[in-house]
């Protein structure tokens, strides 16, 4: 096998990330995820939902994009175009598939069936939130497509299965020690709480995606590897904690609650919230360049 020319990675990494934009747009208008990408709907709030329906698309374009260049890099071998053709459109479509379906599965547990009138009533808050999961999941997503054979591609998919479910019950654990409900203060439009969670969430997949590295070995080693790298995503806590609270905000630290929740819940401090969120990820980043 020769090695792939740049030019030859250029020419697909463009026309995938274009056709799967196509395909997104496409799809858009066919379910009518949005009344207000008509121009169509409520009046008084189309300025406020066009741009909340935006949010939305900006994490679905940042999962396709990262699932299209995982497309090229892993299936473009240089051998004939045909193959190539065929291996990056599989997979490629495979991802926008998998961001689709995972995205709408974390974003129902989050806010329940809610998000579309949310959205349609110029909800910013709710917005983000479901723009930071479904780039959330775009993170996951780049290693379902990974593989070069059907049983390569069997496991890629109990994986990624796997570390959605594992990204899914890490931000429900992050939502479960605020003293505050995620789901009623971003319904309520709160884009501090919303900012949290996109950290928490990004943050989370960053970390899962680093497990989702590596050869298979065997069920019992991919699993442990797998486990005790996702398990890092733990360290966030005490990173929110200590570095958020205790230096950056200079209050005591606390087991539940304390200054950020205060700032977040009460006072919708933005500012504070995208401290917050910003050095989840940063963190989040730190650990898989260490790992």
């Amino acid at each position: 096998m020769q090695p792939v020319s740049t030019a030859r990675i250029t020419v697909f990494g463009v026309a995938t990330a274009l056709a799967l934009l196509v395909l997104l747009r496409v799809g858009r208008k066919v379910l009518a995820r949005s009344t207000f990408d008509e121009g169509k709907g409520d009046a008084a709030h189309a300025p406020a939902a066009r741009s909340a329906h935006r949010l939305v698309l900006s994490g679905d374009v940042i999962a396709l994009l990262l699932v299209a260049a995982a497309s090229v890099r892993y299936n473009v071998l240089g051998e004939t175009l045909s193959h190539d053709v065929l291996s990056v459109a599989i997979m490629a479509t495979t991802g926008l598939l998998l961001v689709q379906f995972s995205g709408e599965l974390g974003i129902r547990a989050l806010m329940g069936a809610r998000l579309r009138s949310e959205l349609d009533r110029g909800n910013l808050a709710a917005g983000l939130a479901a723009g930071a999961h479904y780039a959330a999941m775009g993170v996951l997503a780049q290693h379902a497509v990974s593989a070069q054979d059907w049983r390569g591609w069997g496991l890629s998919l109990v994986f990624f299965a796997l570390a959605v479910a594992t990204q899914l019950g890490l931000v429900a654990l992050f939502r479960a020690i605020t003293t505050y409900d995620d789901a009623e203060h971003v319904r309520g439009g709160n884009l501090a709480a919303a900012l949290s969670y996109a950290g928490a969430s990004l943050a989370s997949a960053i970390v899962v995606s680093r497990a989702l590295q590596g050869d298979f070995t065997t069920w019992k080693g991919s699993l442990q590897g797998f486990v005790q790298l996702s398990a890092c995503a733990l360290g966030l806590y005490p990173v929110r904690q200590l570095i958020v609270q205790g230096l950056w905000l200079g209050k005591m630290p606390t087991v539940r609650g304390g200054a950020i929740d205060d700032a977040v819940a009460q006072d919708r401090d933005v500012g504070t919230a995208s401290l917050e969120a910003g050095t989840y990820i940063a963190a989040a980043l730190a650990l898989v360049s260490l790992a």
